[in-house]
């Protein structure tokens, strides 16, 4: 059993120090409140602990936080504080929950920060790489309103639908990208195994390469004796290039020009019209007023022509009136997402027409993800397969040339 070394103070304000051997930190807290002690802070002794207390630090500083893992964290602590358990017991039940180390920590902060008076809201915020605006400022909205465990649930909903599409995403790109290695690995071990081969038969028979044969072995010296100059001058194009669109002017150009590729720049749009919409309408339902959270949504929109576009929407809503007619005139936004907000603000239904519109394009972006990897892949075939086909068209014409020779 693990070993808990603790600071805290007695009633009479004295501070003491001592070790506890319990199964995790929630029991060493019981033990201090049963003692009649205030704890300051509880750790793992590494002294009684050791190899242990070093594993738990090593896999602390490889963990990171993912977004699953704030997920199930929003899902387990929704779950919880439904159930009426208070919020000082829920983070301390999550704590135990967690699996994650890096996520543990964060989850214990939080709960010592509440117990030093900070409100919810208050605590996340000191965590922005792991909670995101839109989490925080839903969950201050809660505690305003006294509805946490209802906003708790529209959190873990908006999470599982970003989760989902993310995976979506992912599981489409899996296929083309599991085809480029293999295609590349066979590549190379035929150009660096097999040709070298048939050179050193020709040259020792004294005959002529056949031409294929020769323009591949060729380009094959040439890319082996000055493949440092090609992955130096992709490397610097690389580092010109994420220096060009870290400006400005250059994100601007450059998330432009996205927007017009053909069949990637629509799925692109789709993409942010839907973040747009389930983030516009999770705040809004969630009781954000929608100057703030449009606000918010801006910074969640990737592209730096739509989040040009929301500057100037703020600015028409601002001096009032509705958000359909300031999203129609950007141009950025399409026609049907318009008016369906058009249509939920004649009828009272705004944010659930949002999370409509949030509905209708996260279900296109599947769609054209399909169609998309469906174009890409037999390109892709087109392209490897041309490569594999000219190497061993090139070796057959080797062979067939070494079996015409006179002996």
């Amino acid at each position: 059993m693990p070993h808990f070394k603790y600071k805290a103070t007695e009633r009479s304000g004295k501070v003491s120090t001592g070790v506890i051997e319990a199964p995790n930190q929630t029991a060493v807290l019981q033990k201090l409140k049963d003692q009649q002690l205030i704890p300051i802070s509880v750790e793992t002794s590494r002294a009684t602990s050791g190899r242990a207390g070093i594993d738990l630090d090593v896999r602390h500083l490889l963990s990171r936080v993912r977004l699953r893992d704030v997920m199930d964290f929003t899902s387990k602590l929704s779950t919880l504080m439904d159930a009426g358990v208070t919020l000082d017991r829920s983070l301390a039940i999550s704590i135990d929950l967690t699996e994650n180390p890096k996520m543990q920590g964060i989850v214990r902060d939080l709960r010592r920060k509440i117990q030093g008076g900070a409100s919810f809201g208050d605590a996340l915020s000191q965590h922005p790489k792991v909670f995101s605006r839109l989490y925080i400022n839903m969950v201050r909205s809660g505690e305003a309103g006294g509805v946490m465990e209802t906003i708790l649930q529209r959190l873990t909903g908006f999470l599982e639908e970003s989760e989902e599409l993310r995976q979506e995403i992912i599981s489409q790109s899996i296929y083309p990208i599991l085809l480029v290695i293999v295609s590349s690995v066979v590549v190379i071990m035929m150009v660096t195994f097999v040709l070298p081969k048939f050179t050193t038969i020709f040259d020792s028979m004294g005959a002529e390469i056949p031409l294929p044969t020769k323009i591949l072995v060729e380009t094959t010296n040439f890319l082996k004796s000055s493949w440092y100059f090609f992955v130096g001058a992709i490397i610097i194009a690389i580092a010109f290039f994420r220096k060009y669109i870290d400006s400005s002017d250059g994100r601007l150009k450059w998330d432009r020009l996205k927007l017009r590729f053909p069949m990637i720049g629509k799925l692109l749009l789709k993409i942010e019209i839907a973040r747009f919409a389930r983030t516009l309408g999770t705040l809004v339902r969630s009781g954000v007023p929608i100057l703030q959270a449009l606000s918010i949504v801006k910074e969640t929109v990737s592209n730096q022509v739509i989040a040009n576009s929301l500057l100037s929407v703020y600015g028409k809503l601002k001096e009032g009136g509705g958000l359909s007619n300031p999203l129609n005139e950007t141009g950025c936004f399409p026609a049907l997402a318009v008016h369906m907000i058009a249509v939920g603000e004649e009828t009272g239904s705004f944010e659930s027409m949002l999370l409509k519109v949030a509905d209708t394009y996260e279900s296109d972006v599947r769609v054209t993800i399909k169609r998309v990897m469906s174009a890409v892949e037999p390109v892709m075939i087109i392209i490897m397969g041309s490569i594999i086909g000219f190497i061993v068209f090139s070796m057959l014409l080797a062979v067939f040339s070494i079996a015409d020779m006179p002996i």
